[in-house]
């Protein structure tokens, strides 16, 4: 399993709970946003001891390729009055492991898309791959499919680093994946991981520059975070000091810099042009039809903005997909939600969005946030100007702080 860039780090933010009025308050567009496709693909070979996504390690019985990806296409099918007239803009595969998929199967699956929703020309379709899945030829099976981006879990190229982390692939499997994601796509991405169990610094930049001999496009860097109900949060590992991971970061920030790449959003980097749109379609408050084993989705209309989850469960999918259930959860996003959810994201990005935004993606004036601008400009959270809503350098490394003044009274 992949730590994924479709799946940024969490902010830790306790949310109140929804009161009755706020979920039922309708909220009303002018127009939809643009829409993206979530497809989630659940299995792994083994569960990494960091990981709480929603990922399962393959059973015995193996993975039940054929009847998975009939769930997925009826899913998309029951799905499709939602979105009736809507053009996608872009396609992430994730997981789980997506790379696990035969490249018959991942062809039978765009192929459905293809014939069921409308995409935008040059539509970003990417797929998250782990090294430890990727033989020889793959990669070229899945740009014939249509994939025009990879997300490569890398992590580490250290063979002790990778071992605790409970990698499948090594370093010299990392280093192979990574020259055929160069040669099959012009943008592929990297992640990697940093403040990682006894790593010091000339490591994490060891790290770093050994994936920038590859030439990816964009790069995600994430701080190893200890997430409830994962292995790591029960039995933690010695982990480098705040200080020490503070060093790491600011270092490995300074060298992309270097490189020619603009930190975009909190974890991500990218040179020119090479930005994910996909991720760029959630920070700015996009909408994603989700598909798939716990999807999520949020899709708004003429009447409101609604947030879905499918079956979290393969095997509840499955099941679910045999009698057209596939929703788990559905709800009404209320208006009294919309400033935090909003921001949530949209703060994630460097450059910040048009101050128009938030009144074209939630249906509410901006002086509705008035009184907790000005709170966030006092502070020195916050740029605000008749054009552009961004995070200071306060903001940005305050982000949970500056967020909070936006949760619903």
């Amino acid at each position: 399993m992949s730590s994924t860039d479709s799946s940024p780090p969490r902010i830790i933010i306790p949310i109140q709970p929804r009161s009755a009025a706020a979920i039922s308050e309708a909220v009303r567009l002018q127009a939809p946003p643009p829409l993206a496709l979530y497809i989630h693909y659940p299995w792994c070979v083994r569960k990494c001891p960091y990981c709480d996504f929603n990922s399962h390690a393959v059973r015995d019985e193996g993975i039940p390729e054929d009847a998975y990806v009939d769930a997925l296409i009826a899913d998309l099918s029951a799905a499709l009055p939602q979105v009736w007239g809507r053009r996608v803009v872009s396609i992430f595969i994730g997981g789980g492991t997506p790379s696990l998929i035969s490249a018959a199967g991942l062809d039978r699956l765009l192929g459905a898309v293809r014939m069921l929703l409308p995409l935008e020309p040059g539509c970003e379709i990417t797929l998250e791959a782990n090294p430890g899945t990727v033989e020889a030829g793959k990669f070229a099976d899945f740009r014939a499919a249509g994939v025009t981006r990879v997300s490569l879990g890398i992590q580490s190229l250290d063979d002790a680093r990778l071992k605790v982390l409970g990698r499948i692939h090594d370093s010299r499997e990392a280093h192979a994946a990574m020259e055929q994601a160069a040669r099959h796509f012009d943008t592929w991405n990297a992640d990697l991981m940093y403040a990682l169990p006894q790593q010091t610094l000339a490591q994490a930049l060891a790290d770093l520059d050994g994936v920038l001999a590859h030439g990816p496009k964009h790069l995600s860097a994430y701080h190893l975070t200890l997430e409830p109900n994962t292995l790591f949060y029960r039995q933690p590992p010695e982990l480098p000091d705040d200080e020490l991971s503070a060093d790491m970061q600011e270092a490995i920030e300074a060298r992309l810099a270097e490189a020619g790449f603009q930190n975009y959003e909190t974890s991500a980097f990218a040179l020119p042009g090479h930005r994910c749109r996909h991720n760029l379609n959630y920070w700015q408050f996009g909408d994603y039809l989700g598909i798939g084993a716990g999807a999520h989705g949020k899709l708004s209309s003429h009447e409101g903005i609604r947030r879905e989850m499918r079956h979290k469960h393969p095997q509840a999918y499955l099941q679910g997909a045999a009698c057209g259930d596939f929703v788990q959860e559905a709800s009404s996003v209320g208006a009294a939600e919309l400033p935090f959810e909003f921001m949530m994201n949209a703060l994630r990005l460097t450059e910040g969005v048009p101050t128009s935004l938030f009144a074209e993606r939630t249906g509410l004036p901006l002086d509705v946030l008035e009184a907790r601008l000005v709170q966030a400009r006092r502070d020195g959270l916050l740029e605000v100007d008749a054009l552009q809503l961004r995070p200071t350098q306060r903001g940005k490394r305050f982000l949970n702080d500056l967020l909070e003044l936006f949760l619903a009274d």
